[in-house]
């Protein structure tokens, strides 16, 4: 199974001395889905091509997806 990571979100905030608030009042999404955001889970791509409108950039500069240690071991013995 895979991991998201939103930490790309927060460093981009910073960079454009933004607070989460300010996220949310841009993009007009629920204080749930930034709960969502903060634990690193699963959103709509809704949501997150709303995030990335409002902050004009691409998906790839607010979230990175990893693949967990098994599902890598497990590709690494299908290439042997």
């Amino acid at each position: 199974m895979s991991t998201v990571s939103y930490k790309k979100l927060w460093k981009l905030l910073i960079d454009k001395d933004m607070k989460r608030k300010d996220l949310r009042e841009a993009t007009g999404i629920s204080t749930a889905s930034m709960a969502k955001l903060s634990k690193n889970e699963n959103l709509t791509t809704d949501v997150l091509l709303k995030i990335c409108d409002a902050l004009k950039c691409d998906i790839s500069d607010i979230m990175e997806v990893s693949l967990d240690a098994e599902v890598q071991s497990d590709d690494e013995n299908k290439k042997v």
